[in-house]
């Protein structure tokens, strides 16, 4: 049956492909490089990531009437602030459903949808042959990335997403706010010797798992701590953007500052909790109780009270610029001493979320 629902689909996106004129379409060049052609008016897109929902809140006042379809992965975005996008817009409940950019891509789910755009994550997404047979019916794929290369690729981006939607000036305002908090940070680091970047290790989802220990390597938020000033030891051993590290490797290097990523899906696991639906006290609880681990207790930055939280929610968006802020004022708070990121949030809340991020984003022990 499936196999049937696909020849229809796929013999009626052929013969609507035919159709479309020339005056009608436009061309944009995705983040693997491709052109592709896009309808003029693009009514409805597919995502894979729904981190790709928060960019187009800062883009759209109701991101989720663009949406043929997402994978309703919740847990990238956190379950409070889901319940803050379905109390906002209920439409959200029902939106169809197709893979996540962390799994197989499901080429049935994406034609069942039937977006005039596929959106979809670089280095994930559709082979080859799926695209070409997404093109055939109809249905052109734009890869677009928040991940693997943040600093490259967050601005076209962003750009992308709003030449679809129609949402370009918007998208034009928020990456030049963007490029001028950036700015001011890379003017100052620009100026640091090679040995006044501390060394930094970074741990995602801290205490996901008995295991040590997750870290980025090269590019991901690797590029956040290089970008600030720091040293990030993963990437001295780690050739992909993220990877792991054994205890032993870090304890060996000893780093100068501790930075643990987590959130509301580590709550069962007992790691770190915090962002969306986390006080400002349970946040620095979690964070208290992750750096007594074996091995992480033992650590200079632990011990000199130089270890922080960030919610892993603040990261692979548009809106790691608070992430960027908290990084610089953790590893150079000398340096970065006049830089706010709580002000920061507040800004892109007020000016530019359609669903404003609330909770606690990070906390510290010093």
């Amino acid at each position: 049956m499936k196999t049937s629902l696909y020849r229809v689909l796929l013999a009626c996106g052929l013969v609507l492909a035919a159709l479309v004129s020339p005056a009608g379409a436009a061309e944009l060049t995705d983040l693997n490089g491709r052109k592709v052609t896009v309808p003029d008016q693009v009514r409805k897109i597919s995502i894979d990531d729904g981190r790709f929902l928060v960019a187009l809140s800062l883009i759209q006042a109701d991101p989720v009437k663009w949406l043929a379809a997402w994978p309703r992965d919740v847990h990238r975005i956190g379950d409070a602030t889901y319940a803050q996008f379905v109390a906002k817009f209920p439409a959200l409940r029902s939106v169809p459903q197709v893979a996540s950019s962390a799994g197989s891509f499901n080429l049935e789910a994406v034609l069942s949808a039937a977006p005039d755009v596929a959106v979809v994550s670089v280095g994930s997404g559709p082979t080859e042959a799926q695209t070409a047979q997404l093109k055939a019916a109809g249905i052109p794929v734009v890869f677009i990335d928040f991940f693997d290369n943040p600093f490259k690729n967050q601005d076209a981006s962003l750009r992308i997403l709003g030449q679809l939607t129609g949402g370009q000036a918007k998208a034009e305002a928020y990456v030049a706010f963007r490029r001028q908090h950036l700015d001011r940070i890379a003017q100052r680091v620009a100026k640091l010797a090679p040995s006044d970047r501390p060394t930094v290790f970074l741990e995602a989802h801290a205490g996901i798992s008995k295991d040590c220990c997750n870290s980025p390597g090269k590019g991901n938020m690797g590029e956040y701590i290089d970008f600030v000033g720091g040293h990030n030891i993963g990437a001295d051993v780690l050739k992909a953007p993220v990877g792991k590290l054994n205890i032993e490797y870090v304890i060996s290097r000893d780093p100068q500052v501790y930075i643990a990523t987590g959130g509301a899906h580590l709550e069962k696991a007992g790691g770190l909790v915090l962002g969306a639906g986390y006080d400002a006290a349970r946040a620095r609880a979690s964070l208290a109780a992750i750096v007594q681990r074996q091995g992480i207790a033992q650590l200079s930055a632990v011990k000199s009270g130089n270890s922080f939280g960030l919610a892993h929610q603040l990261i692979n968006s548009p809106i790691d610029i608070v992430a960027v802020e908290a990084f610089a004022t953790w590893i150079h708070p000398a340096l970065f001493k006049d830089v706010d990121p709580a002000r920061t949030l507040a800004e892109i809340n007020q000016q530019f979320l359609a669903v404003p991020y609330q909770g606690t984003g990070w906390t510290g022990l010093k």
